[in-house]
């Protein structure tokens, strides 16, 4: 195996993955290590089922593959050093020889708007041989961006398969389009699916850089539509530079007004386009977007959104003001854009905290990880986050402790607060709970992590065959 120095991306990768949503990549562990954990999970899915969200311990050599340096320098390179492992993951098992339908995952059945900055990402790796007859995932280029379906079922000329010798994983956008492929061979295909997220917001390039500017790849495909603003601005916010391109193309009122019918278009890549160039028009763009956020088109006002998330400065004050709208669409979207506004949006936490109350637990949902986003005034958003542990929405909950994993030692005075939700019914209240006290790291956090680890210690090697001997 190689050495353990984290194996960063290039330049030229880090512009696939922003262009495309994906990277294929491969590690060198031996054959006999690809087979052994092939046997383990023919043996574990035929005895036992779907392990599910316990698959990595129950196939505990798994854990060297995310340890390995490929892996975890793609994971760095585009989730940061302190990317996270979700406590959610899945083995995908197909033998069906039809294909499943395309389709962006869920947020393990909860909803939430969709980040189009890289603040998750997905490994899909595949322990075996996985030719295209054995059915790999396929991955529609550059579909990470879109809430739509914007491409016909029948362009699978521009479909990329996931297929390799075994050790082949692919590090997606987790928003991009995919799908299962037909298994024509009718054996055994896994696909380990395992997800992680950014835990902090970008502050330096931390993949392989040597470029400060933006440039295309050399081999861009981008079969649906160009987004030429959108991946220099990712690229900016990735190198640590949040609302960049803001007053960046002059301020002409009859290319905004131009610009702003254009977000009604039926074909999401052009609506899109003309929300990040209003976003670089100064406040006369800016002002385009916020009025379309208050559009009752609900498409429309999120659209404007993600405009006004990259527009720095100049938006800040007219989202803040949209808080107060009567139309919940409005209020959510002016949430996310200030959530991915970060420190620059510091100035509308003390507003944000008071939805905190609303009474739509949607609003809410979007507030508590906006406010992890924030960041600061660091005691206004821990207080914001402990009343979020014991909301009675349960999403709220769980993403109460997700939020708290952005904050780290700063977060210590919730630490009290996250033991008590440790005995929460829900498992994502509990793991996100488990890794915020991970990433607090104080004595007293680590100490409540210890305690509840060793009175929930889990026995990889027991199963219903192996109860207790040998």
């Amino acid at each position: 195996m190689a050495g353990n120095a984290p194996q960063l991306l290039t330049d030229e990768q880090m512009r696939q993955f922003i262009t495309q949503g994906y990277v294929i990549l491969k590690t060198d562990f031996s054959d006999r290590f690809h087979k052994h954990l092939t046997k383990q999970l023919n043996e574990v899915y035929t005895n036992e089922g779907n392990p599910g969200n316990n698959l990595l311990p129950r196939i505990r050599e798994l854990q060297k593959v995310f340890d390995h340096p490929v892996i975890d320098g793609a994971l760095t390179s585009v989730l940061g050093p302190n990317y996270m492992m979700h406590s959610h993951r899945h083995g995908h098992y197909n033998a069906v020889n039809r294909p499943g339908g395309w389709h962006k995952d869920s947020y393990w059945g909860y909803k939430r708007m969709r980040n189009h900055h890289p603040w998750w990402a997905m490994i899909m790796y595949f322990p075996q041989d996985t030719p295209v007859e054995l059915g790999p995932t396929g991955i529609f280029p550059g579909t990470q961006y879109y809430e739509t379906r914007t491409f016909r079922q029948d362009e699978g000329k521009d479909e990329v398969l996931a297929s390799g010798d075994a050790g082949t994983f692919a590090l997606i956008h987790y928003d991009i389009w995919h799908r299962s492929t037909a298994n024509l061979l009718g054996q055994h295909r896994y696909m380990l699916k395992f997800e992680f997220m950014r835990t902090s917001y970008p502050v330096q390039p931390t993949w392989d850089n040597h470029d400060d500017e933006w440039a295309l790849p050399k081999n861009l495909n981008a079969p649906v539509a160009r987004h030429d603003i959108l991946w220099k601005e990712t690229w900016n916010w990735l190198s640590g530079r949040v609302g960049s391109l803001s007053r960046t193309l002059p301020e002409d009122s009859g290319l905004v007004t131009e610009l702003a019918a254009q977000l009604h278009d039926e074909f999401e890549p052009t609506a899109l386009n003309a929300a990040y160039e209003l976003a670089c028009r100064g406040q006369l763009g800016v002002n385009a977007l916020l009025s379309a956020l208050q559009h009752e088109d609900v498409r429309v006002s999120r659209i404007a959104a993600y405009g006004l998330s990259i527009a720095g400065r100049d938006a800040i004050e007219g989202l803040t003001n949209s808080l107060e709208s009567k139309r919940l669409e409005t209020v959510t979207h002016a949430v996310f854009a200030l959530g991915e506004l970060g420190h620059l949006a510091s100035e509308a936490v003390t507003r944000l905290g008071d939805l905190l109350g609303h009474p739509s637990e949607i609003v809410r949902r979007e507030v508590v990880e906006s406010l992890g986003m924030i960041g600061t005034p660091v005691n206004d958003v821990v207080s914001g986050l402990i009343r979020c542990l014991k909301d009675e929405d349960v999403q709220v909950r769980f993403m109460a402790g997700l939020a708290l994993t952005h904050l780290g030692c700063a977060g210590a005075e919730a630490v009290p607060h996250l033991e008590e939700v440790l005995d929460d019914d829900n498992r994502y209240v509990r793991g996100h709970a488990l890794e915020a006290l991970r990433y607090i790291g104080t004595d007293e956090a680590k100490d409540v992590l210890i305690k509840i680890l060793m009175n929930s210690r889990w026995c990889s090697t027991t199963t219903p065959s192996s109860t207790f001997y040998p």
